[in-house]
């Protein structure tokens, strides 16, 4: 099928997508959380369309739902993910998802489509994805805890019906490439009046725990001359963060603290103890280094009358997507949305990453309303759904199509 000739059906894709949100459904987002009844009553549900539409499902046992199509010859995999952050938006994975579902339909051949396991991290980095390709063990099952309730990965498991199940594996040679479909989650196609983006690299996320050490002690009682306040170090120690990161950052780069917590965390005590969990991001590995030698930086600095620890928690890799993927969507969006497309980086990780390192990967990208992601107001103009859709459809039938 050549790349002039295919054509999805929006309306079935709406409806897909509409009956999904359905699961979990919080204000006019979801709350569908890894693992969860009603997570896994969406997986069942994906699993029955994939069903329908003639491929065959399978849930494996870290919870990939996989729908793999019939006939030889190299194919696609088409997919993204499918729970929820918490209390959050409708789109964020699920679009990836029902994406790959309607191409395949609209198709008819050569595309296999899956729901990968908790790429919101509920219990794991990509647990889902790292387990295709392989990069997920028994020993990091046996001791992931959720981060919400710290409930074991290997507890959830039992519970949703998942334990003793073969974690299924990428089969080498059976995919030309991986291809994922996602709203933008941030408000760059929307300012500038476009409706897809092309995805060309996946940022790196460094995140780190940084720790103060000072004296819990009286707030009414303790001079303010003699203090050592392991808060007050770790405010002033963010201000220099925010003060000194733009000269040593990208055009593209984001940092961002995203937990404090205090030691004994009581209004009439002077805390002892601070904590705080601080993340950047960038695409470019030279930038990030950079970044995080102006930490070390920021750190060894502040060390005075509280004693400061900067620990990494994890170092990732920033992933450039396929030539090849980014052309043909790049064509697909020229014949189907001319001049209102753009090559972009993502600022979000995502499962392609993972899959770009056993095979040829690429991301598509719809405009998020209002640049808005992870909450329940999250949305997308069903114009631009349908819309990219065609465009993925368009891009999986020319890659199909290439000798």
């Amino acid at each position: 099928m050549s790349l002039s000739n295919v054509s999805i059906d929006g309306a079935r894709l709406l409806a897909d997508l509409h009956r999904l949100r359905q699961f979990g459904t919080y204000k006019t987002g979801v709350h569908r959380p890894t693992y969860s009844k009603v997570d896994m009553a969406a997986r069942n549900w994906i699993a029955d369309r994939m069903r329908e539409a003639g491929l065959k499902p399978e849930i494996d046992g870290i919870g990939n739902v996989i729908g793999r199509g019939e006939g030889e010859g190299p194919r696609m995999l088409l997919g993204s993910h499918s729970e929820t952050q918490n209390h959050a938006g409708w789109l964020d994975g699920a679009l990836g998802v029902m994406y790959g579902l309607e191409v395949a339909r609209a198709l008819g051949r050569g595309v296999d489509v899956v729901s990968w396991a908790d790429e919101e991290g509920h219990y794991a980095a990509f647990p889902g994805s790292r387990s295709f390709i392989g990069e997920l063990d028994d020993a990091e099952i046996a001791v992931a805890r959720n981060r919400y309730d710290d409930k074991l990965l290997s507890d959830a498991l039992t519970d949703a019906g998942l334990a003793g199940k073969q974690r299924a594996l990428v089969e080498p040679g059976r995919y030309r490439g991986y291809l994922e479909a996602h709203i933008e989650q941030g408000d760059d196609l929307e300012q500038h009046g476009l409706r897809i983006g092309v995805v060309a690299s996946i940022v790196g996320i460094w995140q780190f725990r940084l720790s103060f050490e000072g004296v819990q002690n009286h707030a009414g009682t303790t001079r303010m001359a003699i203090r050592r306040d392991a808060g007050l170090a770790l405010a002033k120690l963010v201000v220099e963060i925010d003060r000194r990161f733009p000269a040593v950052a990208g055009p593209r780069s984001v940092w961002t603290v995203g937990r404090i917590s205090l030691a004994p965390g009581a209004a009439s005590i002077i805390p002892g103890g601070a904590e705080m969990l601080f993340q950047f991001r960038d695409a470019d590995p030279g930038i990030l280094e950079r970044m995080e030698a102006e930490l070390q930086a920021i750190v060894a600095e502040a060390n005075g009358t509280c004693a400061v620890a900067l620990a990494a928690i994890s170092r990732g890799v920033p992933k450039l997507m396929d030539p090849a993927i980014q052309d043909a969507l790049s064509r697909a969006a020229e014949r189907f949305a001319p001049g209102l497309h753009q090559r972009m980086p993502s600022g979000a990780g995502h499962d392609a990453q993972l899959l770009a390192k056993v095979m040829p990967a690429g991301m598509l990208f719809v405009p998020s309303i209002g640049g808005i992601s992870h909450h329940w107001s999250e949305d997308t103009s069903e114009a631009d759904i349908v819309l990219g859709c065609q465009v993925m459809a368009a891009a999986v039938a020319d890659l199909l199509a290439a000798n």
